[in-house]
């Protein structure tokens, strides 16, 4: 079993969440959280002023799945999260040692 973590960019979530569904891929966290990688910001007018955006905001995505359906949600996430800019994100993939369904206690693949 493995857990995907995805970082993307916020208007980019429909589409990977569609291109997830279409490869029957279920089950999805959504956090919103703020950070950056090699753009390291930008800045922006604000009523005259110049201001230094120094953390953007992203979407993070975790996907608990089985070893097989692994390099389905990579592609599925990298073709629709794509656009080809600087800062569309990056793709983590760790080890899952156990999971447990809360409401059945079924454990490992079942419980996914």
């Amino acid at each position: 079993m493995k857990l995907i973590t995805a970082i993307i960019k916020p208007f980019k979530l429909d589409d990977v969440r569609d291109a997830l569904s279409e490869v029957n891929i279920q089950g999805l966290t959504v956090t919103e959280v703020r950070g950056f990688g090699r753009q390291k910001g930008h800045t922006e007018l604000y009523r005259g002023a110049e201001y230094v955006v120094d953390f953007l905001p992203k979407v993070k995505l975790e996907i608990a799945i089985d070893d097989s359906q692994v390099e389905t949600a990579i592609e599925a996430i990298t073709k629709a999260a794509n656009t080809g800019k600087i800062g569309d994100g990056k793709i983590f993939i760790y080890s899952l040692e156990q999971v447990v369904r809360i409401r059945t206690g079924e454990t490992g693949a079942d419980a996914l």
